[in-house]
C-alpha cells in the first residue's frame, strides 16, 4: 500500500484538507508526489524554476497520481559575497534540509520531485532526499549563458580587485558588472553550483543528460515530461534514494569531480549527505580517487570555455564515457537501469558546432579532452596534513603555478577575512606571505567564503604565484590561485592554526601533502623545538568568544562539526 494512503486512514482530516485545496475526490486515492523547489526571486538561479515546476506538475498530474508544489527558496552567493550575509551560506545547507524533512514527514508523500540549481539548493536538496529515503529525483535548473568575449560572473572579483588597485576604471567594472548574468540560470563556470548540478547526475539522482542545460533552452518541456513519468516508475518500483546511493555511487561523483575539476566545496557536500546513509565517505577517498582519475574539462575557472558549452558537448554522459573506466557502471540509478546502461543508451551528438560569437567554431574535444589526452593526468583536489592540520586541509592544485607546489613561506596572521583582503589590495601582503586567515570555520563563523580575498591575490601578477591563502573558512567553487582551505581542527576549536603567529615559516609540499609549521620568528627550527612552542601556546590560548549565540548562526555554530566531516549540524 502506499504510503500516503496507509497514513490517510490514520487521519482522516487528511481528505477534507485535500478537498479544500483544490483536489477532486478521485485525486485523494491516487499516488501523492511532493515537487519541492527553491523557486524564488532571490537569485537567477532560482527565479526560473516555477516554469519547470508547473511542467512537472502537468505530467505528475493524471489517473494515477497528484502532485503538490513546496517551496523552499535558497539564498545567492554572489549576493552574500563581501559582507556577513556570507556566513548564512552552508548553514542555509541545513535549514533547507530541515525544511524539506518537515514538509515531506508532516504530509504523507509517496515520491519527491526536487528542482534547483545553485550552491547550497542543490546539496540541502540531496541531503533531504538521503535522510527521507522516499523515492525522489533531481532535476538540476541548468546554467545562464555567459556574457561578451565569455565573461562570466566569477570575474568580478578580479576586476573588482583590479578597480581598487586603479588597474582599471570604475566605468570598466560597471560595464563587466552589468554584462556578466545575462540570463537566468546558476552562473557559467564550473563553481559550486555547476559542480553539484554534475554531482545530482553522477550520483544517479538526475536523469542522464540533465545537468547544466542552458536553463532558458526548451528542452526542459521533455525533461519534465520524462522526470513526472519516471517518478511515478520509481514509486512503483520502490526504488528508493538508498538503493541507489551507494559508497560505489559516491565514488562514481568524486571520479567525475576529478574528471571536471570541480568545486573544493563538493567535499564538504558529498560527505554530508553520506553521512545521512551511515556511509564512510572520508576525505581520503577524494585524494585516493583524483589520485588516479584525469582531469578532462576545459571550463573556467580553471579552463577556457563557460559552463553553458558543457551540455552541447556532451554533458555528464560525455565525461562519463570518457572515464568510465574509473567508474562503478553496476551503480543503480534513478532511471530504474544501471550506469552503465544509461551510457549505452544515450543518443550522444559525437560532434558539436557553437556559436557564440565566437570567431570560430567550437569542438566537443575542445570542452571535454579525451582521457588518453586530458588536461592534466591527476584530479584537481588534494588533501593536505600536517601540524598546522592535524585533521586535513583541502587544496585546488590544478589552479596553482608550479613554482607554489613546494615551499616556504612567511606567516601573516587575520582573525577575519575583511582584514586581509586590505592588507593585499594595499600591498601589505608581499611575495613570500601565507595569509592566514582564521576564526573562519564552521563554529567561528559559519564557514564563510574567502572569494573576494581570493581573487584579489590571484589578479595580482607580483601575489599569484609568491603567495598562500591559508584558511579554516573555505573558498567559491571559482577560486583560482594558491588557496589552502578546510583547515582542521579550526582556529575556534583551538586547533594548530588558532596558535600561528606573525613570522612563523609555513612549509606546503603538495607532491607530500604536506602542511607544516616548520619555523618561528623567521627561523627554522627542529621539529621537537616546534612542538614544545606549539604546547607553550596552546597552554597560552584562550577561546575567542562566540561570534553568534542566538538565533539560526548561534544554533548552526553550537552544532557544526569539522569541515573534514563535512560541515553538517551534528
Amino acid at each position: 500500500m502506499l504510503i500516503s494512503q496507509a497514513i490517510r486512514k490514520q487521519a482522516p482530516e487528511l481528505d477534507s484538507l485535500q478537498l479544500g485545496t483544490g483536489w477532486k475526490k478521485e485525486d485523494l486515492s491516487k499516488m501523492q508526489i511532493a515537487i519541492e523547489s527553491t523557486y524564488g526571486d532571490s537569485h537567477p538561479g532560482s527565479v526560473h524554476l516555477h516554469t519547470i515546476v508547473k511542467e512537472v506538475e502537468h505530467h505528475i498530474n493524471g489517473p494515477e497520481a497528484k502532485a503538490a508544489k513546496y517551496y523552499v527558496t535558497d539564498i545567492c552567493d554572489g549576493k552574500a559575497q563581501g559582507h556577513d550575509g556570507m556566513n548564512y551560506s552552508l548553514p542555509s545547507r541545513e535549514y533547507i534540509c530541515n525544511m524539506v524533512e518537515t514538509h515531506i514527514r508532516a504530509t504523507p508523500f509517496d515520491g519527491v520531485v526536487f528542482i534547483a540549481s545553485c550552491d547550497k539548493g542543490i546539496p540541502a536538496f540531496l541531503k533531504a532526499i538521503a535522510r527521507l529515503n522516499t523515492p525522489s529525483l533531481l532535476i538540476p535548473g541548468g546554467v545562464m549563458e555567459a556574457g561578451p568575449n565569455m565573461l562570466t560572473l566569477e570575474q568580478i572579483g578580479m576586476y573588482s580587485a583590479m578597480e581598487q588597485r586603479g588597474e582599471i576604471t570604475t566605468e570598466e567594472l560597471e560595464s563587466y558588472k552589468h554584462q556578466a548574468c545575462p540570463t537566468c540560470g546558476a552562473c557559467s563556470f564550473m563553481g559550486t553550483a555547476s559542480t553539484m548540478q554534475v554531482m545530482a547526475e553522477a550520483l544517479g539522482l538526475a536523469l542522464p543528460g540533465t545537468a547544466l542545460i542552458p536553463a532558458t533552452d526548451a528542452v526542459y518541456l521533455k525533461i519534465s515530461q520524462q522526470a513526472g513519468e519516471q517518478i511515478v516508475e520509481a514509486v512503483k518500483q520502490d526504488l528508493t534514494p538508498k538503493k541507489i546511493l551507494t559508497k560505489q555511487a559516491f565514488e562514481n561523483a568524486i571520479a567525475v569531480h576529478a574528471a571536471i575539476g570541480g568545486s573544493t566545496n563538493a567535499v564538504l557536500h558529498l560527505m554530508t549527505i553520506a553521512h545521512e546513509l551511515g556511509i564512510d565517505l572520508q576525505a581520503e577517498d577524494f585524494d585516493r580517487i583524483h589520485e588516479k582519475v584525469p582531469f578532462i574539462l576545459n571550463v573556467q575557472p580553471s579552463g577556457h570555455y563557460p559552463a553553458s558549452y558543457i551540455w552541447q558537448a556532451g554533458g555528464v554522459p560525455a565525461i562519463m564515457e570518457e572515464i568510465k573506466d574509473y567508474l562503478h557502471l553496476d551503480a543503480m540509478t534513478v532511471t530504474g537501469a544501471t550506469l552503465g546502461e544509461n551510457l549505452q543508451a544515450m543518443n550522444r551528438r559525437q560532434d558539436i558546432d557553437i556559436d557564440r560569437n565566437l570567431e570560430h567554431k567550437i569542438k566537443k574535444q575542445e570542452i571535454i579532452r579525451s582521457a588518453r589526452h586530458p588536461i592534466h593526468e591527476k584530479g584537481s583536489l588534494s588533501i593536505l596534513k600536517g601540524n598546522l592540520a592535524p585533521d586535513g586541509a583541502v587544496i585546488k592544485h590544478s589552479a596553482i603555478h608550479p613554482d607554489m607546489w613546494q615551499v616556504t613561506l612567511r606567516a601573516r596572521v587575520f582573525d577575519r577575512e575583511e582584514d586581509a583582503l586590505q592588507a593585499v589590495i594595499t600591498k601589505e601582503i608581499i611575495p613570500g606571505d601565507a595569509v592566514i586567515i582564521r576564526y573562519e570555520g564552521p563554529k567561528g563563523s559559519g564557514m564563510p567564503e574567502m572569494f573576494y580575498t581570493t581573487e584579489a591575490l590571484a589578479s595580482d601578477e607580483e601575489l599569484s604565484s609568491t603567495v598562500a591563502l591559508i584558511t579554516d573558512g573555505r573558498f567559491s567553487g571559482a577560486t583560482r590561485g594558491p588557496a589552502i582551505g578546510h583547515v582542521s581542527p579550526e582556529a575556534a576549536e583551538g586547533g594548530p592554526i588558532a596558535l600561528v603567529e606573525d613570522g612563523d615559516l609555513i612549509a606546503i609540499d603538495i607532491a607530500k601533502k604536506r602542511m607544516e609549521i616548520v619555523g618561528i620568528a623567521n627561523q627554522s627550527l627542529p621539529d621537537q623545538e616546534i612542538r614544545n612552542i606549539l604546547e607553550a601556546r596552546k597552554r597560552a590560548w584562550k577561546p575567542v568568544p562566540a561570534k553568534y549565540t542566538t538565533g539560526a548562526m548561534g544554533i548552526y555554530t553550537k552544532l557544526a562539526v569539522s569541515a573534514m566531516k563535512g560541515g553538517y549540524m551534528a
